[in-house]
């Protein structure tokens, strides 16, 4: 068995709360870490999310004209600036845009779009250079090289599911569903040798971090402060609220992640969609009276600096509506919030009069992004990963 099927099958075992690291325990107890150093948080659009209703062309005319039954009126979408606006569902994206702390990335995709959910998605997760076949993720193999010294790594999945993009040769992440339930009494073994049998041995280091990872996982939740915080009550908001508390109790991850469904909306998708971003926008900035969001935690904080929120999905939507939704598309625009980044809308508006056989042309590559975010974040050559894309300019 390989170790990517070994860690896939770890997940399963486990319903999503037992692949962790043992390099989280040393790397927590480390003397020369700065507290409230720069992290990332991925937050997944699964199903492909429509990005034209999202992030909205409303002063085109083409728009009305190849959507007459899901397009968004311009008394309706939020925040206007350059010829776009945003859903009118998304009111806190809206407002942190326009206070400077979320940059709107158009048009972004790759060439030869795979319209397939899985395969756009390990596309994105792998960052291959020619779209070939990939192991290990782009995440896994930056956290490879970043944290060899330390044995595995510090990436950290909120999920039910492992995610490919934090894969490596190491087992270098962690999937857990509920971090506060995730513990264990058992007893680590030693790290060395233990037989002349390399699987085994990589399956009794993985059980070894799982006892020295659970332990760090309850150190950082109780070193987190109490928050009066209270954030709404929805599966993404629990997950990002379990990220703010592990960022706040000094876990020191480079990476977290977390996904929302539901985006792939071929019927009843003005309903659809508007509950998906309603879910999405209270989870990250909720103007309910009654419940904040991760951007205001963070912010109230002063973790927002050191902290990058960048949401995406594995792509946008056919430009023209089908009836009553849309198809499989193509680029997309991409949201980062915090992290100091500038705050602009960056890239051309959607060019609905030249399209590619009915889709969206991309103009920005996403591995462009991610080459923005490793230099400029976390000060890593993305070349080292392969990933040869020109760091994308004006986001940070």
């Amino acid at each position: 068995m390989d170790r990517r099927k070994f860690l896939t099958l770890t997940g399963t075992f486990t319903g999503g709360s037992l692949l962790l690291p043992d390099f989280l325990y040393s790397f927590g107890s480390q003397k020369n870490l700065i507290v409230g150093e720069q992290c990332i948080v991925f937050v997944q659009l699964n199903g492909g999310n429509d990005g034209l209703n999202t992030f909205i062309p409303f002063e085109d005319a083409l728009y009305y004209d190849v959507r007459p039954k899901i397009s968004l009126s311009k008394t309706e979408v939020l925040n206007s600036a350059k010829g776009m606006a945003f859903h009118p569902a998304l009111k806190g994206f809206a407002s942190m845009q326009q206070s400077g702390d979320l940059s709107v990335i158009q048009n972004v995709g790759y060439p030869n779009p795979v319209r397939s959910h899985f395969r756009s998605q390990e596309i994105w997760q792998t960052a291959p250079t020619h779209q070939e076949y990939l192991s290990d993720g782009w995440l896994g193999r930056y956290l490879d090289l970043q944290c060899k010294e330390h044995q595995p790594t510090a990436g950290i999945n909120i999920d039910s599911i492992d995610n490919l993009a934090l894969k490596g040769e190491e087992p270098n992440s962690i999937t857990v569903k509920d971090p506060d339930r995730f513990k264990t009494k058992s007893k680590a073994e030693n790290d060395g040798q233990l037989s002349d049998n390399p699987q085994l041995d990589f399956v009794r280091k993985v059980a070894n971090s799982v006892v020295e990872g659970s332990d760090d996982i309850q150190k950082a939740l109780a070193k987190s402060a109490p928050s009066d915080v209270i954030y709404p009550k929805t599966g993404l908001a629990k997950n990002l609220e379990w990220i703010s508390k592990l960022i706040k109790g000094n876990l020191n991850s480079k990476v977290y992640y977390t996904s929302l469904g539901g985006f792939d909306t071929h019927d009843n998708q003005l309903a659809i969609h508007k509950n998906k971003l309603t879910e999405l926008n209270d989870a990250v900035f909720s103007f309910d009276a009654m419940s904040k969001g991760f951007y205001e935690d963070l912010k109230k904080s002063q973790q927002l600096q050191n902290v990058t929120i960048v949401v995406f999905s594995e792509f946008g939507r056919r430009v023209k509506d089908n009836g009553r939704g849309t198809d499989h598309g193509t680029a997309a625009p991409m949201f980062v919030i915090g992290g100091n980044n500038r705050g602009k809308i960056i890239g051309n508006n959607p060019n609905l009069s030249d399209l590619d056989n009915g889709d969206l042309k991309h103009e920005i590559d996403f591995r462009s992004v991610y080459a923005s975010i490793l230099k400029n974040k976390l000060a890593f050559d993305s070349s080292k990963i392969g990933i040869q894309n020109k760091a994308l300019e004006g986001l940070f």
